[in-house]
This record gives C-alpha cells, sequence and structure tokens, in this order.
C-alpha cells in the first residue's frame, strides 16, 4: 500500500502509487496545532498557516501560488487542527512538479509580509467572529471548555480576537524555526507515481533542509474536575446543544470498539439517534455523534439542534440511547455497523488525496501507519460484549458534559438529568 523513507534530516517520506488513477496528492502534514500553544501565543499555528498562502519570494502574490495550482486545474488548501497543520494539493498527475513546488515553496519560503500579517490578522479577527455568531460552531468551541478545561486542548484552534491582535511577527518566526523543521514533517504523497522518481524529487527539494530548533512537546491532559454544564444564552430559533464523554486516545485498543459503537449511536440515517430522536420522535432536524482521538486523550460527542421547548426531552432522549449501548447489540446491528465502517473505508481509498491523508495523518500523530488491512481485521474482531464492556467503562453519568447555546432556561433541572 505505501512506502516510507526517513531522509538524513529526519523528514519522512510516504508514497503510495495508485497506477489506476489520473492524479496525483501531495500533503504536508506538520506535527503541530493549537494544543502545542501558550496562552499568549493562542491561535499562532491557524495564523501562520493562513500567512503561507500570502506569498514567497518565487511566488510573491497569493493569486501567484492559488494561480500555479489552479491554472492547471488542480485543488490546493491547508488546515489547522488541534494536533496538526497540512498543506495539501490535488492534481492532474501531468502537473505532479508544478504542486510539488508550490507547497514546498510555501513551507519554507514564504515572506510574511509585515502588510500581510495585518490583512490576515483583520481576516482571522472575522473568523472568530463569525464562529461566535454561529451557534453549531459555538457550541462545540463551549463543550471543549469544559471537556479539557485549563487546557490548550481546551482552547479554539483560531485563537481570540485578543491574542491574534497580539500575535507579532517575531513569534511567529520563533515559532517556525522549532515546529517547522524537517524532523516535525511528513510528505505523503498518493495517485500515479513511481516511488524511486518521487523520492528522488523531495530530496533534491528538501533534503538539505537543515533543523533549527528542536520542535517543542505538547503539554499533557490530566483529567480532573470538570464543570459539568455550560451554557451562552442568545435569542435563537433553536437551541444548540452538545452531550459529551471523554473517551479515549488515538493510540488506545478500545478505540475500535468504541469507533464502532459511535457508528450504531450516530454516524449516519441508518444510526440509532437518527431513528429514534428524528424519524421516531420527530424531536430534530440534525443529529449526529462523532468521536475526537487525540495523542493521549478523546471525547464522544452528540449534537443536536432542537426547539427550545424540546431541550428536556431531547437530552433524555439521547441518554437513553447512550445507556442502551451499555447491553450488547444483536448480531444483525454489529454487522451492519461493520460492513458500513469498512465500506466507507474502502470507499475512501479510490480516492489520491484520501490515501495521502490517511497515510501522513497516521505517521505525523503516532509514527505508525496501519494498512486498511490491519484496519479492517480489528473491526472483524470486534464482539457486541467487547463493545457493550468498552460503553459500560466509558459512558458513566459523572463524566458526562453538556454545552447549550439558546433561550435556555431550567439549568439546575439540566443538571439533575444528566445520568445514564
Amino acid at each position: 500500500m505505501y512506502h516510507k523513507v526517513t531522509l538524513d534530516n529526519g523528514l519522512r517520506i510516504i508514497t503510495s502509487p495508485m497506477p489506476h488513477t489520473r492524479s496525483v496528492s501531495v500533503c504536508i502534514y506538520l506535527g503541530v496545532g493549537s494544543r502545542y500553544e501558550t496562552a499568549a501565543e493562542a491561535g499562532i499555528s491557524h495564523f501562520i498557516e493562513h500567512l503561507m498562502f500570502r506569498g514567497t519570494d518565487k511566488r510573491p502574490h497569493s493569486k501567484d501560488i492559488s494561480g500555479a495550482i489552479e491554472g492547471v486545474g488542480g485543488i490546493l488548501n491547508g488546515a489547522t487542527d488541534k494536533e496538526m497543520t497540512v498543506y495539501w494539493c490535488k492534481v492532474a498527475q501531468p502537473h505532479f512538479e508544478i504542486a510539488l513546488d508550490v507547497l514546498v515553496d510555501m513551507v519554507l519560503h514564504s515572506r510574511l509580509d509585515v502588510n500581510d500579517i495585518e490583512k490576515e490578522r483583520r481576516i482571522i479577527i472575522e473568523e472568530i467572529g463569525m464562529y461566535l455568531d454561529t451557534p453549531q460552531q459555538l457550541v462545540g468551541m463551549l463543550l471543549d471548555e469544559i471537556l479539557w478545561p485549563d487546557h490548550p486542548l481546551g482552547r479554539d484552534g483560531a485563537g481570540t480576537k485578543e491574542s491574534v491582535t497580539a500575535i507579532t511577527r517575531e513569534q511567529m518566526l520563533d515559532y517556525i524555526s522549532g515546529e517547522y523543521s524537517p524532523a516535525n514533517m511528513v510528505v505523503s504523497i498518493a495517485g500515479n507515481i513511481q516511488h524511486e522518481a518521487t523520492i528522488e524529487r523531495v530530496n533534491k527539494l528538501l533534503g538539505h533542509w537543515p533543523v533549527k530548533k528542536p520542535p517543542r512537546p505538547f503539554v499533557p491532559y490530566i483529567e480532573k474536575a470538570n464543570p459539568r454544564l455550560i451554557i451562552e444564552r442568545k435569542e435563537t430559533e433553536q437551541t444548540q446543544l452538545c452531550l459529551a464523554l471523554p473517551a479515549v486516545s488515538l493510540i488506545d485498543p478500545r478505540r475500535y470498539p468504541l469507533d464502532l459503537m459511535n457508528v450504531i449511536l450516530g454516524e449516519a440515517m441508518s444510526s440509532r439517534l437518527f431513528l429514534e430522536v428524528r424519524d421516531k420522535l420527530g424531536l430534530v432536524y440534525d443529529i449526529h455523534s462523532y468521536l475526537d482521538h487525540f495523542q493521549d486523550t478523546g471525547a464522544l460527542t452528540v449534537y443536536a439542534g432542537v426547539d427550545p421547548k424540546n431541550v428536556e426531552t431531547g437530552i433524555k432522549a439521547i441518554l437513553h440511547q447512550l445507556t442502551l449501548l451499555k447491553e450488547p447489540v444483536g448480531q444483525e446491528e454489529l454487522n451492519r455497523a461493520k460492513e458500513f465502517t469498512k465500506g466507507r473505508l474502502l470507499l475512501r481509498m479510490e480516492d489520491s488525496r484520501s490515501v495521502a491523508g490517511w497515510l501522513g495523518g497516521a505517521e505525523v500523530l503516532s509514527s505508525r501507519v496501519m494498512t486498511v488491512e490491519e484496519v479492517v481485521e480489528k473491526i472483524d474482531a470486534i464482539t457486541a460484549a467487547e463493545m457493550a464492556a468498552v460503553a459500560r467503562e466509558l459512558l458513566v453519568s459523572e463524566k458526562l458534559r453538556l454545552s447549550l447555546v439558546g433561550p435556555v432556561k431550567n439549568e439546575d433541572k439540566l443538571l439533575d438529568i444528566l445520568k445514564i
């Protein structure tokens, strides 16, 4: 499925030849995100990611960067998460070298022009304002605050208006010198490529890149007494809510039965939450569950938007579905969840961007890439009893966390019903 080479400077390169495709996807992953930031520099990873698209000496304007890729029909983008930053590009196979050259140029030679910094600062402040004005976004941000209080994981990746206003160019250059280094980077390339030629090309561009200083470690999360409820009162038509519990890390073996349990709970239109809370009870339009797996912690979250008068009823309905997970599921439902999970995984692997993301993301976060076959084997081995045991261990009343945005009343009553 893939080949991995580590250059002398520590840079890891992963290739996955897909000769049946007409595309090539290049992903540059860096092991840095918002959880690596101090409170004073909150948002700096995201700020820098924005600036990488602003211009280099070779391509001095943002239109020169985007135009180089879009001019050949390609796609260029980036993202900053809590634990990693990625720059990626997907192009038709004949334009592979252009894509690689543009991404490397951005990451190594961004100008961080003073005028660009000030423009981008204003843009990010507008982005933060948009999130704060969007109840569906705000409710998730509030949830993080009570899942990981007083910890970088509990902060929004974009930072705050105050922190973004205070970040200086000198701070950025110092941050880049440690975090943007070959030992903290993975270049993942998938598509219609040849392994040896690809390694040679990447080595030519990045093999002589020196290590300036080691990347900083992240601050481990140590579980402690958390607030159970957080509310932002707004006069909205709907109340947005997130109901969550701490979960397991990226490398915890319980991850796989928990992932399968989440499929049963709220992953799609055939999930229990969708069928019971939406179709049967008619309480919501949008309801789903999702998992976050970080390097040392995680969370299981249910999101829903409900009429303010139905908040208590909706929460009770969700809690009931969580409680039911403590009992073994039937074989038919288990088999459906397994086939759903394997099918979605296999479908993803038809796309070069998904393959490059799968390989690069796993390598930068855990330094270990599992093949699709290995994951499928783990899924097939999960039993109903194993899933129920994980549910009983993790789905515990005192660990429930609830965030709400809307015209919320009866705060004490909501705390009283947080039981599973």
